[in-house]
């Protein structure tokens, strides 16, 4: 096999290089766009060692850019927008109208052409919704008044930018065309016209043939069950409109792969496709981050220190004080007016996007977007930094006036409101078991407080009227809002065992003697549970297979018997007995994926296949099927085909 594999190399070196440069930013308390950034300047052509193939670093990119766009997509939020829409389109507008004119400013005192001072200021305009999503999640704001602004203000800027991007190679094209021309209002109208014609074809045909389409697909693909066929089901959906738009209606891969999320948000698996489809969009948009980082010249920041010094005045300065003079007519409180004015005060990956379409149309100089990179990853760098000066808490006044009786409450640090609940139980996760467990505690009157991670979760449960702290119960000041050293007893309903280990952890350090009930699927859960504290585990699935045979009336006495006691241990303790090890439920997965019921035959092949596909050897799989059979959870029918027996039939939904 030949060694001289440039895709293969690219991707490695760019990989590596971003997972270490990324690690390092975390450590240093930056965001890992820095990091992947820098690897993306030592892998480039401006630097010493080994230089990655820069025109498939380009394509792979592309890949990145339209993963991006998809997922930007897949998490519009109509419902934030017009939650704040008087103050953030407005106030985004003219935000971005501020600094576009500064960039046009700066632009013309380098001599630059108006377009190219147009994508310049348009790129110093928006800020990166990585960093500023992170910035207000690390400080639990979120929830708050000025965290739902800052996402809001952040929407307009994210369609604005898509809007932008579909216009400029319609507005470069008619440029050109008008250069020397007889008839400019033909040369500019006719290539405007176009464009406008092709997006409206494309925006037709996503509004009524793929808003039917493309969830009937994903709807057919997940009642398959195969996990596998749905991610691809996703993926190919996602590069498939993004091609396909480029190539039949000729707009950018960036307004196909939006597009297509958007339609995706508007299924019920919409949160399912975000979390299967996340590893690999991670990958790729941080290899296009590499690739942007390949691109720019360290030396611009020697060779044009004072231009460098102007673009983060424009990106710092003014765009923060626009933010907040914009706010503060809108009558917000100064704490809200600096929250945003702050988070705003970076740019990112859209400004990437458009700076690499300015050079490819011809119409941005290569210094422009050097000065954009340099300008990004220094503000980013310095991010951190702002915002905890911004959201610093004010220094107690001496003698505090007395507030009047028209004030407004202030406004609170963090979405972390504190209960005020006493001898109460807190209930962790509002998934299925979380919202059975949620209306059993309303029903007995029992006091308690939710803590769910999730925000849309979070706001279904406060729908119903709970009192609910979003966050992680692995953090000890969640937990601490949540009342955990007050509380009787602590529901943990969340699935993941590892999750849960530690949520148990740290409330057992937080309060020794709270009660606390955890969920496990099997023994190894179990038993991890006990040893971080649990006081009881309960197996969900024996429990939900103890109440099917409860309420069945068909069953005689003694094989009712029989079969409960395949499912009899629904609290397990550190004595539990024995259950299933991960290759048998494996195999009894497989049976019931195929619908295979007492009686009924299916080949060994078949399930031996079907359970090598979830990554089991095929002599741990031969050795689990010889355990079911002595343990009579699966029997032989003839040679080469296998049934469920009845303890069987019983068993593998557990294993499902």
């Amino acid at each position: 096999m030949p060694h001289h594999t440039p895709l293969i190399a690219t991707i490695v070196a760019g990989l590596v290089a971003a997972f270490a440069f990324g690690a390092l930013a975390q450590r240093l308390r930056l965001s890992p766009l820095v990091g992947y950034l820098l690897a993306g300047v030592l892998v480039g052509p401006f630097t010493p060692g080994y230089v990655a193939d820069q025109k498939i670093a380009n394509e792979l990119a592309e890949i990145g850019v339209i993963l991006l766009m998809f997922g930007v997509g897949l998490h519009f939020s109509v419902k934030d927008l017009m939650a704040v829409r008087k103050v953030a389109v407005p106030g985004a507008l003219a935000q971005m109208a501020v600094a576009t004119v500064l960039g046009i400013g700066l632009s013309s005192l380098l001599g630059w052409p108006l377009i190219s001072g147009l994508v310049f200021g348009l790129a110093l305009s928006v800020a990166s919704t990585v960093v500023l999503l992170r910035a207000l999640q690390d400080r639990r704001l979120i929830q708050t008044e000025r965290g739902k602004i800052a996402v809001g203000w952040l929407i307009v800027e994210d369609l604005a930018m898509v809007l932008t991007l579909v216009l400029l190679p319609a507005l470069a094209s008619a440029m050109k065309a008008g250069e020397g021309a007889s008839d400019p209002l033909t040369a500019w109208g006719v290539p405007l016209g176009l464009t406008v014609l092709k997006v409206g074809g494309f925006v037709a045909f996503m509004m009524i043939v793929a808003r039917r389409a493309v969830p009937w697909v994903l709807h057919y693909v997940a009642h398959t069950g195969s996990r596998e066929l749905f991610r691809l089901a996703v993926f190919a959906i996602a590069l498939g409109i993004a091609f396909g738009a480029a190539m039949l209606f000729g707009v950018s891969f960036a307004l196909g792969a939006f597009f297509a999320g958007m339609i995706l948000a508007d299924s019920e698996l919409s949160h399912r496709a975000a979390e299967e489809t996340l590893p690999l969009r991670d990958a790729f948009a941080v290899l296009f981050f590499v690739s942007v980082g390949m691109l720019f010249n360290p030396f611009v920041v020697l060779a044009h220190p004072l231009t460098v010094l102007a673009v983060l005045a424009i990106v710092i300065i003014g765009k923060s004080l626009a933010a907040y003079g914009i706010l503060k007519l809108f009558r917000r409180s100064d704490t809200t007016a600096i929250t945003v004015a702050a988070s705003l005060a970076q740019i990112g990956e859209f400004s990437f996007i458009l700076v690499g379409l300015g050079v490819d149309l011809q119409i941005l100089p290569r210094e422009g977007r050097d000065l954009i990179l340099a300008g990004a990853i220094i503000s980013i760098m310095l991010n951190p930094l702002i915002f905890a000066l911004a959201t610093r808490p004010p220094k107690a006044a001496a003698e505090p006036a007395p507030a009047r009786p028209a004030d407004k409450a202030p406004e609170p640090a963090n979405d972390l409101l504190p209960t005020a609940l006493s001898e109460h139980a807190v209930l962790v996760g509002y998934g299925q078991v979380g919202q059975a467990l949620a209306a059993s505690l309303r029903e007995r009157s029992q006091p308690f407080v939710l803590v769910e991670s999730e925000p849309e979760f979070a706001a279904k449960a406060a729908e119903r009227g709970y009192e609910v702290i979003i966050g992680s119960a692995v953090e000890p000041r969640v937990l601490e809002a949540a009342g955990v050293a007050r509380a009787s007893r602590m529901y943990v309903a969340i699935a993941d065992g590892f999750e849960c280990g530690g949520v148990v952890d740290h409330a057992r350090k937080a309060a020794p003697d709270l009660t606390i009930i955890a969920r496990a699927h099997s023994e190894e859960e179990a038993a991890h549970l006990i040893a971080h504290g649990a006081d009881r585990i309960v197996m969900g699935e024996a429990e939900i297979a103890r109440g099917m045979l409860d309420s069945e009336p068909a069953l005689a006495p003694g094989v009712a018997e029989e079969a409960a006691d395949t499912v009899a241990v629904a609290f397990v303790t550190s004595e539990s007995d024995q259950i299933l090890d991960d290759a048998e439920r494996a195999v009894l997965a497989a049976l019931r994926a195929f619908d295979i019921w007492p009686g009924e035959a299916i080949s060994w092949p078949a399930i031996r296949d079907a359970a090598l596909q979830r990554g089991f050897e095929g002599e741990r799989l031969d050795a689990a099927s010889h355990s079911l059979r002595r343990k009579d959870l699966i029997r032989d029918l003839d040679e080469d085909r296998i049934t469920l027996t009845r303890p069987g039939f019983l068993a593998a939904p557990q294993a499902a």
